[in-house]
């Protein structure tokens, strides 16, 4: 966990000190977004997902990568735990050529993805019995998400976005590279 923060770390500061010129999504781009979800789908509507997705510019408008996230939560007084980990392939287009936007800090993207979710239940049970109690699965979920990244800086952006998949809205940081 420590190495993981430490890069993080060290990418956050060399995205912030980087000097390259502001500009909209385009062919070559890589990004490291980090970001948190707001709500859930399933788990009674508990817990905050946490997300991590990496994309590269294939094209002007056209970008893929990979995505994970993953949702944990407590429910009855802490005697059940669920969780989902959410991994898969996801790509988006990039509209700011389409729609003829010339704000060179904006990126309006939208996209789908297809990810292997796995959800798994605990019961942590108590007195006479011990009835401890396990489940999980496996299953492939679609996604889709719209959303819309602002650059602070050349390298350092915000993101939104709102969809179905982890979570209805998730907000983060990129780092471009």
């Amino acid at each position: 966990m420590k190495k993981i923060l430490s890069t993080l770390i060290v990418i956050a500061i060399l995205s912030v000190t980087s000097h390259s010129a502001y500009a909209q999504y385009e062919k070559g781009d890589k990004l490291l977004n980090v970001g948190i979800g707001l709500g859930t789908f399933g788990l009674y509507g508990n817990g905050v997902p946490i997300n991590v997705s990496a994309e590269y510019g294939f094209t002007n408008q056209i970008s893929g990568g990979v995505y994970a996230a993953i949702v944990s939560t407590k429910y009855l007084g802490g005697d059940w735990r669920y969780s989902y980990v959410y991994v898969g392939p996801r790509a988006s287009y990039h509209f700011n050529e389409l729609l003829k936007l010339n704000i060179e800090k904006l990126d309006i993207y939208a996209g789908a993805g297809l990810y292997v979710r796995t959800y798994s239940a605990k019961y942590k049970g108590g007195g006479t019995y011990n009835n401890d109690y396990k489940t999980s699965y496996t299953d492939i979920v679609p996604s889709v998400h719209a959303g819309a990244r602002y650059y602070f800086k050349p390298a350092l952006s915000g993101w939104a976005e709102v969809g179905y998949g982890a979570s209805p809205l998730q907000l983060g940081i990129s780092f471009k590279f």
